[in-house]
């Protein structure tokens, strides 16, 4: 980063991945202690999906990277309770997990608590797919004067909305009785995502922009040769996982053809297979590895995007309203 720091625009860009988003929420929480910052100053606008849509909001509502680790770790065990297992079998027939409990948990933290998107002090962009229109959702902080409805939604409505993983959670129906579920149908990478707002929606020059994209870990699969010309039977414990693997590496790729790779930081560091799972981790695992990765990230992040410091983010509806409260 040069002289022109000021008109770069920078997008933080998070990956959806259950539990292991503590993964993500750790690694930054490490840069900001290692780098004494603020991990928010640095970006113009957030993005993420699922859990990565989560943690997007609570940096969006001012709270640390180091404060959301805190509520994974003491969350997640209510989130995802499974008690002997009994789970595991119904999940054949039925979804995983009621909303109830992350309902709950998003409700009663403080800094998500009683809050609407439009609170949010950052630009923000939360993937869903509406499955009752069979079409992508977006819910937006009111950053461009098309941005008119998604700012008065509760927080937790967008939180269960970008999350509700197929199997895992049922559809959230909050959100105007739309069937919104988890937004890695589509974009569970959302890198695009946060590029396209960019240029599209607030007219950054192609140029400009720089990502930091952090994912929640990449398992190191081998694909068995069954699939060559397997059946659905074949690839009935395989296909998500492809299609996931896909549609992350597209995504990625299509950006750095866009952009360049000198402009996108990308951390989604391997782990074995059978380590780290949506619902269910061993904290000190992942704990340990984000400490790892975040050590050696640390230079790269304080190269590139240290030195940027965002221009404040004035909601539209503000100046619409003259200031009053929404």
């Amino acid at each position: 980063m040069k002289s022109d720091d000021s008109e770069v625009f920078q997008i933080l860009s998070l990956d959806g991945g259950g539990i292991k988003g503590l993964f993500s929420a750790a690694v930054l929480a490490a840069l900001e202690d290692d780098l004494n910052i603020n991990i928010t100053d640095h970006f113009d606008l957030i993005t993420g999906t699922s859990t990565g849509g989560i943690i997007a909001l609570g940096l969006g509502l001012g709270l640390r990277p180091a404060q959301i680790v805190n509520f994974y770790a003491r969350e997640g065990p209510s989130i995802f309770k499974n008690c002997l297992g009994l789970r595991n079998v119904r999940h054949w027939f039925y979804r995983k997990y009621p909303q109830q409990n992350l309902r709950r948990a998003i409700e009663n933290t403080e800094g998500f608590k009683g809050k609407i998107l439009g609170d949010a002090t950052k630009r923000l962009v939360i993937p869903s797919y509406n499955l009752g229109e069979d079409d992508v959702y977006l819910f937006k902080t009111p950053h461009h004067t098309r941005l008119k409805r998604d700012w008065k939604e509760p927080v937790w409505k967008v939180a269960l909305a970008t999350s509700a993983a197929p199997t895992f959670f049922p559809a959230c129906t909050d959100v105007g009785a739309a069937r919104l579920i988890d937004g890695g149908i589509w974009a569970n990478n959302p890198i695009l995502v946060g590029i396209t707002e960019a240029v599209s929606l607030l007219d950054v020059p192609m140029d400009k922009i720089r990502v930091c994209s952090l994912g929640t870990s990449d398992e190191v699969t081998w694909r068995p040769q069954s699939l060559t010309h397997g059946g659905k039977l074949a690839w009935a414990s395989s296909v998500v996982s492809v299609i996931m693997r896909g549609q992350s590496l597209g995504a990625h790729k299509q950006a750095l053809h866009l952009l360049g790779s000198d402009k996108i930081s990308r951390l989604d560091p391997k782990v074995p297979k059978g380590l780290l799972f949506l619902d269910k981790v061993d904290v000190s695992t992942l704990m340990g590895k984000a400490s790892h990765e975040s050590r050696i990230f640390a230079p790269e992040f304080e190269t590139r995007f240290q030195s940027h410091t965002a221009k404040p983010y004035v909601p539209i509806y503000r100046e619409s309203t003259k200031g009053e409260s929404p």
